[in-house]
């Protein structure tokens, strides 16, 4: 009995070995794909902002609205991806005041525009992010989403990073005639006139995020 063991301690040795040997490069090969995985930084929601501006024949409209949650990946000092939701219920106006400001915002929220009732949030999802030149000038192409329909956008951003937190700065404009935000828009009816409200729109934002 003592001799069979100690014939088998020799094989049992090898086979540690062996499967150490065969464990080692995996683990180099994780711990490597781990030091180059794009970093995440998380949007820091009361630091970023989201300033809108609409147009109409007579004037334009300006407020804001609040950026809920997101991300945004850095990779070997550039932007590669990362995603924001929109909190449609927090539709503000700011060129009005009082009972004036109120109406234009619970016009926005009704079903004749954002509908914010039934569609409170609005995302937008990075598909490509495209270097312009080495200052952090970006071509940014992704997916938007308002009220369950999804379009492909493009847009001009500035990107940076500094001290762990990511700044991203850019407008992006929006025909809301692609997303069946109908009211007033002369793509659907005609004989507005003066009435007329403007199918694009824009959106001014800013997004601060932090590791």
């Amino acid at each position: 009995m003592n001799d069979t063991k100690n014939s088998l301690s020799p094989f049992l040795l090898k086979l540690v070995h062996m499967k150490k040997l065969f464990f080692l490069p995996i683990l180099m090969v994780v711990m490597l794909m781990s030091a180059y995985a794009p970093a995440t930084y998380n949007v820091d929601v009361n630091a970023s902002t989201i300033v809108w501006t609409g147009y109409k024949v007579t004037g334009k409209h300006t407020g804001t609205v609040k950026v809920k949650n997101g991300s945004l990946l850095w990779d070997n000092g550039m932007l590669t991806g990362g995603s924001f939701d929109i909190d449609m219920t927090s539709l503000k106006d700011t060129d009005l005041e009082g009972e004036w400001a109120a109406k234009l915002e619970g016009h926005l929220k009704s079903d004749d525009f954002f509908g914010t009732t039934k569609y409170g949030t609005s995302k937008f999802v990075i598909t490509r992010a495209i270097p312009q030149d080495s200052k952090g000038n970006y071509k940014i192409i992704g997916n938007l989403t308002i009220k369950e329909t999804t379009k492909e956008i493009k847009f001009l951003a500035n990107v940076a990073e500094s001290a762990g937190t990511v700044t991203a700065n850019g407008k992006i404009t929006v025909d809301r005639s692609e997303f069946n935000v109908k009211y007033g828009s002369g793509s659907f009816f005609d004989g507005l006139g003066d009435k007329t409200i403007y199918d694009e729109f824009d959106l001014q934002v800013n997004l601060v995020a932090k590791k």
